[in-house]
């Protein structure tokens, strides 16, 4: 099932290369900040890329101005920091690295605040790292923003949280897709995918009208095919497995059929 909803969103959009391979998403102690932390496998004794993004919680877009401090502890003991405490304008840490040592459980501790445009008071949230496959093992999997995320692409192309696609989406998800645990299976691992990327889409949109324009008229024919499930009952799982099928097939025929048999006959016409 993961499989093949995995189809559908890369018939929709290419896949980044640098999509990272662990996402966490956590909110901060008193829910002012999301953050989001996405790093690749950490191999000990090598730099870890962890990137940073400071969400917005009621925009889910990311937090600019952001003044920010982390540490590292192992087994309860602080091995790094707390650093001194820094900024960032854009709201995320693109080149923050860490070199794991050896195996073990980690904890990354980041405190945040702010002072410029948006004052927001000390808080700290906490990542715990499982580095090493005993570890992996025994740990359980990393938290993730599973079911509740906002669509920040969507609401880049669109304008608003409160634009009608938007609103479409988050109906669908909510009423639809979450009803049934092949569902809620596909959008814990969809959210793992999308939100290593979204963010950079999102924001390049926000600095480029005709990418968001592009990107608007790409996402057109998908929310026209989604609106079909609106219409429909899903009561089992083998019904949204057999919808989730057609909508898979329904797209890769809008999005690469058509587009394939257009160049195949305009290939033709000019052969001739």
């Amino acid at each position: 099932m993961k499989f093949l909803f995995a189809l559908l969103l890369i018939s929709l959009l290419i896949t980044p290369a640098f999509a990272q391979a662990n996402t966490q998403i956590l909110p901060t102690e008193k829910g002012t900040l999301e953050i989001r932390l996405s790093y690749d496998e950490v191999i000990p004794g090598e730099l870890t890329t962890l990137r940073t993004d400071f969400i917005n919680p009621q925009t889910q877009e990311i937090q600019v101005h952001i003044d920010w401090r982390f540490s590292v502890s192992k087994d309860g003991e602080i091995i790094l920091g707390p650093t001194d405490l820094l900024h960032t304008s854009e709201g995320t840490l693109k080149n923050l690295k860490y070199e794991f040592q050896e195996d073990g459980l980690y904890t990354i501790e980041f405190g945040v605040e702010g002072i410029l445009f948006q004052p927001i008071p000390p808080e700290t949230v906490s990542f715990d790292i499982a580095v090493g496959e005993a570890y992996a093992q025994s740990t359980t999997p990393p938290p993730t923003k599973d079911n509740g995320g906002g669509c920040l692409i969507a609401t880049a192309t669109f304008g608003s949280e409160l634009a009608p696609q938007v609103q479409q989406l988050r109906e669908l998800r909510d009423n639809k897709i979450l009803q049934t645990e092949s569902g809620i299976s596909f959008m814990s691992t969809f959210n793992e995918f999308y939100y290593s990327f979204s963010p950079v889409i999102a924001d390049f949109e926000r600095e480029n009208p005709i990418f968001k324009e592009g990107v608007k008229i790409t996402l057109i024919p998908m929310l026209t095919s989604l609106s079909l499930l609106n219409h429909v009952e899903i009561d089992s799982e083998q019904e949204m497995l057999g919808y989730g099928i057609s909508l898979i097939l329904l797209n890769i025929g809008m999005y690469a059929g058509i587009p394939a048999f257009g160049i195949l006959k305009l290939y033709q016409y000019r052969k001739n």
